[in-house]
């Protein structure tokens, strides 16, 4: 027999509390407020073909290929139309205040960090036993196993067994130090010796090096690194009044109604 259960908004704000949210959900708000600030200071102005393009690139990024499936991913996550464009201007003006703040300093902190910006096509298996992980690395060497068919075997998560342990392209300072540094002292392509961690013994096939270049992406992506270091710094310095759970909770049923 079906059962009916009233989920109130007090039982929303309650469950976010206990899932320790807040403080991640009170930075969120804080981190808003500050880029709003910021634009408003600096006279930063909108396009609507600005947003239109931005409101276009979510919907694609959220596979939103039609009316319908809009109207249904709104209703999925309790969002409304007026939600939905907010979320675009926040993109939209913290993309612009990014390139306002750190346009003329994307290319100098890319040449000062660009080892970290070295990737890797990379498989990995990771393993509890580092005899059984030196026994596969020698197999594997050897030609009585291929890497596929260790990680076919061996890995647990459906998905990246089915893949073979394929992580994709994987840059330098996304790696664990002792990884880092094994994968990027090697000629590939080339199976790796096991490397123990503290999370694991790692059997690691790298397939390519891929060397960094300032395109589009690149930039962009240095863009928002540089724009959330400083929003860190902006958030740090900022004092939060909060005195009590109800108004925290208060903040947190309220935020989309913040300025």
């Amino acid at each position: 027999m079906s059962q009916t259960i009233t989920i109130t908004n007090e039982d929303i704000v309650t469950q976010v509390k206990l899932s320790c949210k807040i403080p991640e959900i009170i930075e969120q708000i804080l981190a808003r407020k500050v880029i709003k600030a910021a634009v408003e200071e600096a006279g930063i102005k909108v396009e609507i073909e600005e947003l239109q393009k931005a409101a276009n690139q979510m919907r694609l990024a959220n596979k939103l290929s039609s009316a319908d499936c809009t109207w249904a991913w709104l209703e999925k996550y309790s969002l409304s139309l007026d939600d939905f464009e907010k979320m675009v201007d926040n993109a939209v003006i913290s993309g612009k205040l990014a390139t306002h703040l750190f346009a003329d300093k994307v290319e100098p902190y890319f040449f000062e960090n660009q080892l970290d910006y070295t990737s890797v096509v990379m498989y990995e298996i990771v393993l509890d036993d580092e005899d059984l992980a030196i026994e596969l690395f020698y197999a594997i060497k050897e030609g009585e196993m291929s890497f596929y068919d260790v990680a076919h075997k061996y890995i647990q998560d459906t998905e990246l067994r089915r893949k073979g342990g394929y992580r994709g392209i994987v840059r330098r300072k996304d790696l664990k130090p002792e990884i880092s540094a094994a994968v990027f002292a090697a000629k590939p392509p080339q199976v790796l010796k096991p490397i123990v961690t503290s999370s694991g013994v790692y059997l690691i096939f790298m397939e390519e090096i891929i060397q960094p270049q300032l395109d589009k992406q690149q930039r962009n992506q240095i863009l928002s690194e540089l724009l959330g270091e400083w929003l860190n710094q902006q958030v740090e310095q900022v004092e939060v009044d909060l005195h009590g759970s109800k108004q925290v909770a208060d903040v947190v049923y309220n935020q989309s109604k913040i300025d």
